[in-house]
């Protein structure tokens, strides 16, 4: 019996090919095909769970229809900053890297490299110098995307190089801090870091030099516990969980249920640990107001 699927003439079968549709009309094939979505197109609204469209969202300076102030890397809080989003960023000082060769079940070597991999910077902070409403100004963030914005030699490096470029140039600090605490893996060696940028902001109280902090969601641990609480003025972003010990921790160790919106910033104004609460399209305009005043009153100090 013959086999119905070999050809009878020995001749080559024509290869088939794809439907109708790719056969009568080879160019519709590529109109039609569904087009290749980016991954970041949209962005899901951490309060009401609202996809939002990110082109909107950066227009919004990452700002949310429900008022959440989203976490934003150091370009952007630089760019947001300065006016007309003009700024030099400065260097941060290299530092050893893992001197203690730690390990917490992954080298911290690893951990490192897949920071920077991330976030395309060396390491949690970022330096720059520009103008914030006409007044020179160096400003410090802290980015939370890489490890935890958390407190190591490299971060306190980057502290001092800021508040010693402000003395050199004669102008402000303003630090934006963002952080989940000191990192463990340099152990002892990051906490000395909250020793070393406060006798920094020493040195920027002797040169009669304003130092502002602008606390952003979250700010906690040995950073709230150092400069963060250090400033001639302390600002926040709506919303900012600021602390040295999370909520659940404290309410773990009292046995007690915390009041409503502890630790966030407007309960932290109305306490009077902090300034005043900003949201992010205001900052620039709040921050050159202050700025131009402490400056003014520097000047007739000197």
């Amino acid at each position: 019996m013959a086999d119905k699927n070999k050809p009878q003439d020995g001749k080559p079968q024509p290869e088939k090919r794809g439907g109708w549709l790719s056969r009568f009309a080879p160019g519709v094939r590529k109109i039609v095909t569904r087009r290749d979505t980016p991954d970041n197109l949209w962005v899901k609204d951490p309060d009401s769970g609202e996809m939002l469209f990110r082109a909107d969202l950066e227009t919004s300076l990452w700002v949310t229809p429900s008022g959440r102030h989203m976490r934003i890397g150091a370009k952007d809080r630089l760019r947001f900053t300065f006016d007309e989003g003009r700024y030099e960023q400065l260097p941060t000082p290299e530092v050893p890297e893992d001197p203690l060769k730690f390990s917490d079940g992954k080298p911290y070597r690893e951990r490192l490299a897949a920071a920077r991999k991330g976030t395309g910077a060396r390491d949690a902070m970022a330096i720059g110098v520009g103008e914030i409403g006409g007044v020179p100004a160096v400003a410090l963030v802290q980015d939370f995307k890489f490890m935890g914005g958390s407190l190591g030699m490299a971060a306190g490096e980057a502290f001092i190089a800021a508040a010693r470029a402000a003395i050199e140039r004669d102008c402000p600090l303003v630090c934006f801090t963002a952080a989940g605490g000191a990192r463990m893996q340099e152990g002892a060696l990051s906490l000395m870091q909250m020793a070393r940028t406060t006798l920094a902001i020493q040195e920027l109280k002797d040169a009669v030099l304003p130092y502002v902090v602008v606390l952003t969601d979250p700010t906690t641990g040995g950073v709230t516990a150092s400069y963060a609480m250090l400033g001639d003025v302390h600002l926040a972003e709506p919303g900012a969980l600021i602390g040295f010990a999370g909520p659940r921790v404290i309410e773990t160790t009292i046995r007690e249920k915390l009041p409503p919106g502890f630790q966030r910033a407007e309960y932290l104004q109305e306490k009077g640990m902090v300034d005043r609460v900003v949201p992010r399209g205001e900052l620039p305009k709040v921050l050159a107001d202050v700025l131009s005043i402490l400056m003014g009153g520097r000047r007739k100090a000197a």
